[in-house]
């Protein structure tokens, strides 16, 4: 059995940011990464993917992420790019491919077991986020349907549907990308829930949270614009251009060769793309009795768990951290987390 003050487990951008501040800090920690090479969860999003906000406002600490060469919004390659050379630069302990399967209690810290062995630690910090716990809804007849069904976790290129009729299921930002560029392809219906709200040209994450930042500390009203509205990214612009950025209400059911839609009518169709958001991933915390019956980890402001109170969450969204998720709020969120362990073990930077 291994032994390390501090085991981070998830190697994204939550785990690497929280390791910059620990590092400051003189706190040592490993970091158990279950990919075979950085990039966390940007190592498994579609080709075209792309950041909502320019290179300088998506940096993790110590260190500006480099331009984009495309148009201000990082693509998924050089978000991977730059992960890669974040951690080269900072030489963090870093350990993969290594697998968590439980975390159990020892005494006053934790048994991090492993397909690669055992750690022992006096405090965890889980920055698994939520790509590896895809979310389908429990559509009637979805077990029937006898064509393709893939979730963006899984999208990689819109080639392997060319020429066929695809359903891209979800409001969100990545429902409306990867309807964009399948629509040069084939023949893509965009279904929504609610219809979408698009924000305009010129708003991107660095304005929403600038102005999510500004209500949150009382600073201003609330904003016109939101998270759950469309960024324009441009893909999604053109699209928009082509008169295809539009979409349909949600079916009510799939039969073996199509949906049936809320008026009875019924498309066939070849495949359906989930976008359709994701879960926690916290399936090796569940033997510390710590999950509650919504899925998620009880914690307190800067996200230490309430039941095991040397366990911190990072990188899961609002209730880990204020926009924890993101590249710059997960910034400011495990900065936080830092100074919680820091004060936990009495040590200073």
């Amino acid at each position: 059995m291994q032994t390390e003050k501090i085991v981070i487990i998830g190697g994204g951008q939550a785990a690497l940011s929280v390791a910059w501040y620990l590092m400051r800090a003189g706190l040592p920690f490993v970091i158990l990464d279950d990919n075979e090479m950085p990039g966390g969860a940007w190592l498994h999003g579609w080709e075209s993917l792309r950041l909502f906000s320019p290179a300088s406002y998506s940096s993790l600490p110590g260190w500006l992420m480099p331009p984009s060469v495309s148009e201000g919004f990082p693509t998924r390659n050089e978000v991977v790019t730059y992960l890669t050379a974040y951690e080269k630069r900072y030489g963090f302990n870093i350990q993969r491919p290594v697998k968590v399967r439980t975390v159990e209690r020892a005494g006053d810290g934790f048994r991090v077991v492993t397909d690669k062995g055992e750690w022992q630690s006096e405090a965890v910090i889980s920055a698994t986020g939520t790509w590896s716990n895809p979310y389908i809804p429990d559509i009637p007849g979805r077990d029937l349907f006898e064509g393709e069904q893939v979730h963006s976790a899984d999208y990689n290129r819109p080639d392997r549907f060319m020429g066929k009729t695809v359903l891209v299921v979800g409001g969100g930002n990545s429902g409306a990308q990867i309807h964009a560029e399948l629509s040069e392809v084939c023949n893509s219906t965009w279904v929504t829930q609610t219809p979408p709200g698009f924000l305009p040209d010129d708003v991107d994450g660095r304005v929403l949270f600038e102005r999510a930042t500004a209500i949150a500390q009382g600073k201003s009203e609330a904003s016109a614009y939101s998270f759950a509205n469309i960024v324009m990214v441009p893909p999604v612009r053109a699209a928009r251009d082509r008169g295809v950025l539009h979409s349909r209400p949600s079916f009510k059911a799939m039969t073996r060769t199509g949906v049936i839609w809320a008026d009875g009518t019924e498309t066939q169709v070849d495949a359906v793309v989930w976008c359709t958001g994701f879960r926690p991933a916290l399936a090796h915390l569940a033997n510390l009795g710590v999950i509650e019956k919504d899925g998620k980890v009880a914690v307190d402001a800067i996200g230490r768990s309430l039941k095991a109170p040397r366990l911190w969450l990072l990188g899961y969204g609002d209730w880990t951290g204020f926009a924890s998720a993101t590249l710059i709020g997960g910034a400011r969120a495990a900065r936080d987390t830092a100074r919680s362990i820091q004060a936990e073990f009495g040590e200073r930077v």
